[in-house]
């Protein structure tokens, strides 16, 4: 078996793609008009509209709704990209500014325009360095 993708389904779509673009860097491929994925070397990030929803099971997914996933990306510079993000005026909410946390990792936490919270982490310690292949 192998791990695909996340998706998050919103209702502004065109929204939560740019938002994603402009923090990773990673241009989206549209399938259609609601649905797009962020591909990297590891991981998709799919987004989908709310009328994806009704194709699987009407009402299964509501957007906006997360309170408990945590969107994680590795980034090679983490407090380059919260400047990137602060001086674009990008529409997030920052949770926590850059940290360095316990177990190596510098991370920037946020929440993406739909109020989905994403942390963003650089390794900067031998040993998160070691563990992580970065």
């Amino acid at each position: 078996m192998d791990f695909v993708s996340i998706r998050v389904i919103t209702d502004d779509i065109a929204r939560l793609v740019g938002f994603y673009e402009r923090a990773t860097g990673v241009g989206a491929r549209w399938a259609t008009d609601d649905f797009a994925e962020l591909r990297t070397a590891t991981a998709t990030l799919a987004i989908g509209s709310t009328r994806t929803v009704a194709m699987f099971a009407p009402g299964a997914a509501r957007p906006a709704d997360n309170r408990s996933v945590i969107l994680e990306f590795r980034v090679r510079d983490v407090d380059a990209l919260h400047r990137n993000l602060v001086d674009a005026g990008c529409a997030a909410q920052f949770v926590q500014e850059p940290t360095t946390m316990p177990w190596g990792n510098r991370s920037l936490l946020l929440r993406d325009p739909d109020g989905h919270l994403v942390n963003f982490f650089t390794p900067v310690t031998e040993e998160a360095i070691a563990r992580l292949g970065a």
